[in-house]
């Protein structure tokens, strides 16, 4: 006979543990996903202005030269 982990005794303490580890992955992920999500819209930001100032630019023509 084992020695239980963690000082579960029962099933229902297993399926608690278990439940538990999940919910704390699920956080996990979504802060995860929520930090790319920001990175991404930062991202998006930097490359439409850059297209931004490209156009700019082609419609001043050669000013600056």
């Amino acid at each position: 006979m084992g020695l239980p982990m963690f000082g579960c005794c029962s099933g229902e303490s297993g399926s608690w543990s278990r439940r538990t580890h999940q919910e704390r992955k699920l956080r996990m992920l979504t802060g995860w996903r929520d930090a790319v999500e920001r990175q991404l819209a930062a991202l998006n930001a930097a490359i439409s202005t850059l297209h931004q100032q490209m156009e700019r630019d082609a419609g001043s023509g050669s000013a600056e030269r």
